[in-house]
């Protein structure tokens, strides 16, 4: 059932054909799904069939002893730019290789300039580049990395291009937004997870392989007291080899309520009422003169910050940066005290901002106005404490 889903799933969001286990012709293909429980944990599965990729090659072509390839390992270095989720860096931390934290650019965004300049620095330093992550909507601002750039510098280095689209690839359900992913077909691995905003219980990790065979090469462990499921039952998945533990939950058949129960469109249905929900509070927050935008609104995620005007109007340019940030944090604060509705705070290019993302599998236009509610009232008030 999971690599029927999965494949269902692939099909839903546009994956390219390679990502199925089951070609068009009804053979067995190279690629294919299995659910995981976190996109930590489909980072960490990635990362480990990239290395055992480019550990691979160089066995091939410097005839390398295991000795050898061991003694190479703690070269190995992984790319991540600033905006990447937490979860590459644990999933290095776990795996035990180097890193190297690439500056996004003004618009947040991974780039194919910064990466090669990054990797040419790492080979001057002796270290071997082997897995770059492309992030599909940033958890701070929903940005999207250039995506074909980074593809086009993997390919190059022969790095294992990874794509963690764990939030905002549901949107891909909806054709519209599918433009905006241009790259991921010649992603090595693409993830997106179906408990955040897909309708569907945690947890429900959705990660895809192009080629599954480095994947089951680095973690099939046999023992006589694991009988292998292949034979003549061929499409069966072995999914402990796709994943880290041995044993695994039943995933796949809530997956199969959610799309048989909503179909595709109930699906996007939900999607597209988010994003128009978030476009709705970004023009009222404009309207409103007080706030201003931090970052483009593409999916459910308005990220704003109260502007230095809303403080002092007649002296904007000579507000302490401090006190906007404070203003800003005071808010946040003001708003989880309040208890109405819940959002949180970050910073982004230094300045701290707030984030309303609206994703709820029942929420409705009427919390997005309660929202907008509590935002302007406690507003009013932190400004006032503040000018007082």
């Amino acid at each position: 059932l999971e690599t029927v889903v999965m494949d269902w799933l692939a099909k839903l969001i546009g994956l390219d054909k390679r990502f199925l286990a089951i070609k068009e012709d009804g053979t067995e293909g190279e690629g294919g799904g299995v659910i995981q429980g976190s996109a930590s944990e489909a980072h960490i599965v990635a990362m480990i069939a990239g290395r055992e990729m480019v550990l691979e090659r160089i066995r091939s072509q410097k005839n390398a002893s295991q000795g050898d390839l061991d003694a190479m390992r703690h070269r190995f270095v992984a790319y991540f730019s600033d905006q990447t989720h937490s979860s590459g860096q644990k999933a290095a931390n776990i795996i035990g290789c180097k890193t190297h934290i690439v500056p996004s650019d003004d618009d947040f965004r991974l780039t194919k300039d910064a990466l090669v300049a990054a990797i040419s620095e790492d080979k001057s330093a002796g270290l071997i580049p082997f897995f770059v992550c492309g992030t599909f909507g940033t958890t701070n601002t929903t940005a999207i990395d250039d995506l074909v750039g980074v593809a086009e510098v993997a390919a190059a280095e022969h790095l294992w291009y990874h794509i963690d689209a764990a939030y905002a690839g549901a949107a891909l359900t909806c054709p519209e937004f599918r433009p905006l992913a241009s790259g991921i077909e010649r992603a090595d691995s693409f993830n997106f997870n179906a408990h955040k905003w897909m309708l569907t219980n945690f947890d429900c990790s959705a990660l895809w392989v192009a080629d599954s065979t480095q994947l089951v090469n680095a973690l099939s462990i046999h023992r006589e007291y694991l009988p292998r499921v292949k034979g003549d039952t061929s499409f069966v998945k072995d999914y402990r080899d796709w994943q880290a533990p041995l044993g695994r939950r039943f995933r796949s058949l809530k997956l199969w309520f959610v799309m048989r129960m909503y179909g595709a469109a109930g699906i996007r249905a939900h999607i597209r009422s988010h994003v128009t929900q978030a476009k709705w509070l970004e023009e009222k927050l404009i309207e409103d003169g007080r706030f201003e935008i931090m970052a483009p609104v593409i999916f459910g995620l308005v990220v704003f910050r109260v502007r230095p005007s809303a403080i002092h109007a007649a002296h904007e340019n000579t507000v302490d940066p401090d006190t906007v940030n404070k203003i800003n944090t005071d808010l946040v604060k003001a708003i989880q005290t309040d208890n109405r509705v819940f959002l949180v705070g970050t910073k982004v290019k230094g300045n701290d901002v707030v984030r309303a993302a609206i994703g709820s599998s029942i929420g409705t236009q009427k919390n997005v106005d309660l929202l907008l509610q509590v935002i302007l009232e406690l507003t009013t008030k932190v400004i006032a404490s503040e000018q007082n």
